[in-house]
């Protein structure tokens, strides 16, 4: 990864900002910045260089990470040894810029109090999450692979969904899988929906046992080289009715038509659009509940959000997912997730599982 280069792409915006310098306090962003892994950091980047400030626990961690900055271990809380940093560079009508939606009220204001006479704080625009919306040719390679040993743990679920089965027995398989396959964990608690939860969009894995006559959505990811993957695919258990595979085809047709949208130049709701315009015609528009789909990389939910409305224009290099779905409350749910890298002709799809219907 070029940490300097990243940097210095951030210095170059500073002027806009009317900031002197911006502090850095969001981990992912740390790590996107200079490569820092651990818990515990801040990065300030002013004209003149970066420094990273970390504690004890991250003496040698830091030391052996941290690229394009110059890295000081505090032997005290690590806000006290910013302000003891600023105070010992006497810097006069100095503007701070801030993260304001990662730093808490209390850190922020513990810091105002710290800062000497003359330095004040700024919060500042997300200029590191946009940056980060694109990604480089290594990112994409390291996304690629996370996706790919993802995938591998549908077949699991595959072989362990059955009824009489818990929705927690087929996650714990599969993030055991993920495990054993070099995962470093998952990008988020792993869903597998069951029945009547499968019209919950977010129904995390509990001990209700798999039953026969309902869908089964399974929404899972993995972190690798601290890159996420995500991806859902959804079954039937036993013989599917009429209504069942009718929601289902829609929602792969939504999905195929909101893949087809995805290119450079075209704006996230157009995407979303396309999806919605299939369901509709459907007569299951209505039971489309939530965005289209989001940004992934370090973190599993980024910018842009593929939502109604949203006007992001798509460039090159975007990762986000595409993952209409239909719920009905009570009764069943239906979600089909894939990952796609948005590229001058359009896009990639980054995930090789198959979006045939199954019934187990």
């Amino acid at each position: 990864m070029n940490y300097l280069a990243r940097q210095q792409q951030l210095r170059d915006h500073l002027a806009p900002t009317r900031c002197d310098a911006l502090l850095i306090s969001h981990l992912p962003n740390i790590r996107y910045l200079c490569g820092f892994t651990g818990s515990a950091g801040f990065l300030l980047l002013e004209a003149s260089g970066s420094v990273f400030f970390s504690d004890v626990r991250y003496d040698t961690q830091g030391r052996a990470e941290v690229k394009g900055a110059k890295v000081i271990i505090a032997r005290k809380a690590v806000l006290a040894a910013l302000g003891e940093w600023f105070r010992a560079r006497r810097k006069r009508r100095w503007t701070i810029g801030i993260e304001a939606e990662h730093l808490s009220v209390a850190e922020k204001k513990r810091l105002t109090d710290l800062l000497p006479s003359g330095m004040g704080l700024r919060n500042a625009f997300t200029m590191v999450e946009r940056a980060r919306m694109v990604k480089d040719d290594d990112e994409l390679e390291l996304i690629r692979e996370a996706v790919r040993l993802g995938a591998t743990l549908f077949d699991r679920a595959l072989q362990v969904v059955r009824p009489g089965v818990k929705e927690s027995e087929v996650a714990a398989e599969m993030e055991y899988a993920a495990r054993k396959a070099g995962a470093e964990e998952m990008s988020f608690p792993t869903i597998i929906a069951s029945g009547a939860r499968s019209a919950l969009p977010h129904g995390r894995a509990t001990e209700q046992v798999i039953s026969p006559g309902g869908f089964v959505v399974c929404d899972f990811g993995v972190i690798l080289a601290g890159y996420c993957s995500d991806q859902t695919r959804t079954l039937w258990v036993g013989i599917a009715p009429e209504d069942a595979r009718h929601a289902y085809e829609a929602v792969r047709a939504a999905q195929a038509a909101a893949i087809e949208a995805v290119r450079p130049g075209i704006s996230v709701g157009e995407v979303d659009a396309a999806a919605r315009k299939v369901l509709r015609k459907a007569r299951l528009g209505r039971y489309f509940t939530h965005s289209t789909g989001h940004g992934v990389g370090l973190e599993i939910h980024e910018a842009p959000r593929v939502a109604a409305g949203q006007e992001e224009v798509l460039k090159a290099g975007m990762v986000i997912t595409i993952e209409p779905g239909v719920y009905f409350p009570g009764k069943w749910g239906v979600r089909i997730e894939d990952m796609v890298a948005v590229n001058e002709s359009g896009c990639e799809v980054l995930t090789p599982t198959s979006k045939d219907f199954l019934a187990v």
